[in-house]
């Protein structure tokens, strides 16, 4: 692990604490738009090569994260399926308009977009306005984060079986080891809530989840691999040293994070 992230973690990590402990709904949905419109601007950037995606739409559906908070939640479905069926009349109008100049993987590439990075990211900011959504959301960054973690020091110290082509210097044994020690750290995170901040989340019930959430964290980090192999890219960006683009950093979170989103509402 590189000394260039190592330090933007120590930096990076207080800072995003301090704004989910002391944020509002509002602010984390500011927060979470702009992490989206940084993100969908990455991924439509590395399809730039081979084909055009419309970009004006990501961006515009990335920036309606900042106003989820303030449809009405007996709209909010509703508002949900109308912004669908808005987007997907809106890239075929381009299709059109543009005299097929725009092509329908154009436009599937900048759906896939949407659905991938800002309808997943948006579960984030959700979860967060749920009760005690501030406590409930670090299970997300303890099974992105705490996975990535553990694997990477258990893959060095005992990896010798290559999990997937699609990232080579990932191990079985770090596979493991990251799942086992991320439902070590929820489970501890769980015990402190609980006795703490008056919590009452069972243990079982958080293990089984957080087993889920880890694997699930490996498949999104795999994912985003994927579509890097795929435009022959080795990072979506530069933003942060030593770990590449805003999307490099937050690929597993945002694949884990409606999961959570669903699995933590049934327990509580």
């Amino acid at each position: 692990m590189n000394l260039k992230r190592i330090l933007s973690g120590v930096i990076g990590l207080p800072i995003v604490a301090l704004i989910l402990i002391y944020g509002n709904i509002y602010v984390i949905d500011v927060l979470f738009a702009a992490i989206a419109l940084i993100s969908i601007h990455e991924y439509m950037n590395c399809f730039e090569k081979d084909y055009k995606p419309v970009k004006w739409i990501g961006y515009m559906s990335a920036i309606i994260i900042a106003f989820i908070h303030i449809i009405p939640q007996e709209y909010f479905l509703l508002s949900i399926a109308l912004l669908i069926t808005i987007i997907i009349a809106l890239l075929f109008m381009k299709v059109i308009a543009s005299g097929m100049k725009t092509k329908v993987q154009d436009i599937a590439i900048t759906f896939f977009g949407i659905c991938y990075i800002v309808f997943f990211l948006s579960f984030i900011p959700l979860l967060y306005g749920m009760e005690n959504g501030k406590f409930l959301i670090w299970f997300i960054l303890i099974a992105a984060w705490g996975t990535d973690t553990c694997a990477y020091f258990v893959g060095v110290k005992f990896g010798k079986h290559k999990f997937t082509k699609i990232s080579p210097k990932k191990s079985k044994e770090g596979c493991i080891g990251g799942t086992l020690g991320s439902v070590i750290i929820a489970l501890i995170y769980t015990f402190c809530i609980n006795k703490f901040a008056g919590m009452q989340l069972r243990y079982e019930y958080i293990a089984i989840i957080a087993i889920i959430l880890s694997v699930l964290s490996q498949i999104g980090d795999l994912a985003a691999s994927s579509i890097k192999r795929t435009v022959g890219i080795k990072d979506f960006g530069k933003l942060i040293p030593g770990h590449g683009g805003m999307l490099d950093r937050i690929d597993s979170i945002i694949f884990i994070a409606p999961f959570a989103y669903f699995l933590l509402n049934l327990i509580i």
